[in-house]
């Protein structure tokens, strides 16, 4: 039986289980390096790599023997280095110059194809003696190796797809604990059925998206809705698959299966958006179109009127001499070079560019979607006030540290936090009791502490009245408040909130200044995302917006003409990443951010973010001076090279001189895109 050539699974066996997941709703993984259909970025690769270092290696020693002809005094060895190079190496540029000749137009593969082939072609009849002159076997192995690596190197950035989507697969649970005839089973999630009863213990991920029948129990949402806080779940209210159970045990009725939930909604859009994005159109083959078929309709005419004029061998001359001094040399590493040192210097800054496209497209951005939380925040709540009634707040904060000291809950982890940063020297206390959603209860030499919400202090038995504006004021900021009470009253109270981190108002402020429109995007509640815009400086604000929504709301500015950028750090910002036009992920992120983004922030600053977008401006303004000078030098030598000067002059360019001209015009691209070192950041 065959055997697939990445995994070594017999290819039948691999389709069974395949239609089996389909069937299911799912996807399937049946090795790391085999992702269902998404396998060919990584096979595209492997050739491109195998072609790359197979062009590098031979264009090595056909540099040096070139550099050293004088030693050398044969060509035809640099005809046995270069041919394998052209025709092995260099196919694909002769299929994309095919296929672009069946659709009617030209591309770069055509340039590439027609100017190395000319540089070989002549290269080779002076190597067997059929014409006289020199060599430009080096020049065509130079072009060839050059590009096939900047190819290879957009190719790996491509095959991340796969990985952030086994990512996303990594969240859903093997196995779920459902009740079938009075028992509990654990079965494959695969085998779950709407209105199964399903059981979730605590630590444990949920297998399928519900309705709540029993148990009450705080879920952590975050890599779902980004939400910062667990929420708690009661009868009668939804959960989601792949989230969280932190506390307590939950019963719940499956309702949607398969590839209805929203963890596979997600996977979903995210595939789409990424595979629905044809690749960046180059300036260079934009220009190339029209270029190269002048070209060649140039050398054709300028060598028949030749011909007639002055021979075969003279014709042919100015032929091959058009050929060679159009051959896209410079115009080959115009935009690899620049790309290559823009890059580098974002690398040198802390931010990971995945190849030119994302530097193409960064320079165009007008409207930035900022994420919420752990993006413009930190992503874990802190005690930003605490306030006393009648007490001090070294005390507040004490007592409520105290009976938190045993808490999982993240608010209470920030309470006893902040005890410690202040260097507060907590009481020992052996009793105490969580009540669910309300607070909790500690003993403290004879007395009751209690920390929590109003309804909890109400059912104590204990007037908030003095502390309800202030609670209130608080709230409004977008902070969730605790009571803190002792002794049967009310002592005070703790705020707690998701900090902004510190240079998101000053991104925002540098992105508004580059004419950037800034929006920020959250799952949160209206009141809490206004609290941050209004801390970070955005007016721009959509909130309760869930995962499977954000592309969409995403693809609504996008239709409005925007170019889009969205920045995010979380499992749930991975469909907006995808779905912009430009994906900037937080280093401090979740893999699945990290490799959805084509840029990603290292440093974990959002100062990086005016630091990418002014660097792709800068890049692609070198980019465009060296097709530019490019061109320029095209548009005077293509003339010269024809014979125009010949007649009055008697000026006509050899092949020879059209070999230096071109290397010229190289070394000229080179050093400008070396100049881009001197790039220092705006902020």
């Amino acid at each position: 039986m065959a055997t697939d050539p990445i995994c070594g699974m017999y290819v039948d066996e691999r389709k069974a289980i395949f239609k089996r997941a389909a069937a299911a709703g799912t996807l399937y993984f049946c090795s790391e390096r085999c992702l269902n259909e998404h396998e060919a970025p990584e096979i595209e690769a492997k050739k491109l790599k195998k072609q790359a270092t197979f062009a590098v290696l031979m264009t090595v020693p056909i540099v040096v023997l070139s550099f050293f002809y004088a030693l050398l005094h044969n060509n035809i060895i640099l005809f046995l280095l270069d041919t394998p190079v052209q025709f092995y190496a260099g196919r694909r540029f002769y299929k994309g110059a095919f296929d672009a000749l069946r659709a009617r137009s030209a591309n770069m593969d055509t340039l590439i194809a027609t100017g190395t082939s000319a540089a070989w072609l002549y290269s080779t009849a002076v190597a067997f003696s059929l014409v006289k002159g020199e060599v430009y076997f080096d020049a065509a192995a130079v072009i060839i190796a050059l590009i096939l690596v900047g190819q290879y190197l957009e190719e790996m950035a491509k095959g991340k797809a796969s990985e952030a989507l086994r990512k996303l697969i990594g969240l859903q649970p093997k196995t779920a604990r459902v009740v079938r005839n009075g028992k509990e089973t654990e079965i494959p999630i695969t085998e779950i059925k709407v209105g199964d009863v399903v059981v979730v213990r605590p630590g444990e991920r949920v297998a399928a998206d519900g309705e709540v029948l029993e148990g009450e129990s705080a879920i952590d949402e975050s890599m779902i809705t980004g939400e910062s806080l667990p929420v708690t779940k009661r009868k009668g209210d939804e959960v989601i698959g792949a989230t969280i159970n932190k506390s307590g045990l939950l019963k719940y009725r499956a309702t949607k299966i398969g590839a209805d939930t929203v963890l596979q909604q997600i996977i979903k859009i995210v595939q789409e958006a990424q595979t629905s994005k044809a690749p960046l159109q180059r300036l260079a083959d934009r220009v190339s179109a029209y270029f190269t078929p002048a070209v060649i309709v140039v050398a054709i005419l300028s060598g028949i009127a030749w011909y007639l004029v002055g021979g075969a061998a003279f014709a042919l001359t100015i032929f091959i001499t058009i050929l060679i001094i159009a051959c896209p040399c410079a115009l080959g590493i115009a935009t690899p070079t620049a790309i290559l040192v823009g890059t580098t210097l974002g690398a040198q800054n802390g931010i990971l560019i995945k190849g030119g496209e994302a530097l193409e497209i960064a320079h165009k951005t007008n409207t930035i979607i900022f994420d919420k939380t752990g993006t413009l925040t930190k992503g874990e709540p802190a005690v930003t006030d605490v306030v006393g009634i009648g007490y001090d707040t070294k005390q507040v904060l004490k007592l409520a540290a105290a009976a938190e000291r045993g808490s999982e809950h993240p608010i209470g982890q920030a309470i006893v936090k902040r005890a410690g940063e202040k260097s507060i020297e907590l009481p020992v206390i052996k009793k105490y009791e969580t009540v669910s959603g309300k607070g909790i209860r500690a003993e403290y030499t004879r007395q009751d502490i209690l920390v929590g919400n109003r309804l909890f202090m109400q059912e104590n038995g204990l007037d908030i009245s003095s502390i309800e504006k202030r609670m209130s004021e608080l709230e409004g900021e977008g902070k969730t408040t605790v009571i803190v009470a002792y002794g049967g009253r009310v002592m005070g109270l703790v705020a707690v909130a998701d900090t902004i981190k510190q240079f998101s108002a000053d991104a925002v402020a540098q992105l508004k200044k580059m004419n950037i429109e800034v929006w920020m995007m959250t799952g949160d509640n209206e009141r809490t995302a206004r609290a941050i815009a209004q801390q970070t400086g955005i007016t721009n604000v959509m909130a309760h917006v869930l995962p499977q929504d954000k592309a969409a709301k995403v693809k609504e500015l996008q239709s409005q003409g925007r170019i889009v950028a969205t920045v995010g750090d979380g499992i749930n910002d991975a469909p907006m990443l995808a779905q912009a036009d430009l994906g900037i992920a937080i280093g401090s992120g979740t893999d699945v951010a990290l490799e959805t983004g084509k840029i990603v922030l290292i440093k974990n600053d959002l100062r990086d973010v005016v630091t990418a977008i002014d660097l792709s401006k800068y890049t692609v303004k070198k980019i465009k001076q060296n097709l530019f000078w490019e061109f320029a030098y095209n548009t005077i030598g293509i003339p010269i090279a024809a014979g125009l000067l010949y007649p009055t002059f008697g000026l006509l360019l050899s092949p020879m001189i059209a070999g230096a001209a071109m290397a010229f015009s190289s070394f000229s691209v080179v050093g400008n895109s070396l100049l881009m070192r001197r790039y220092k950041p705006r902020i």
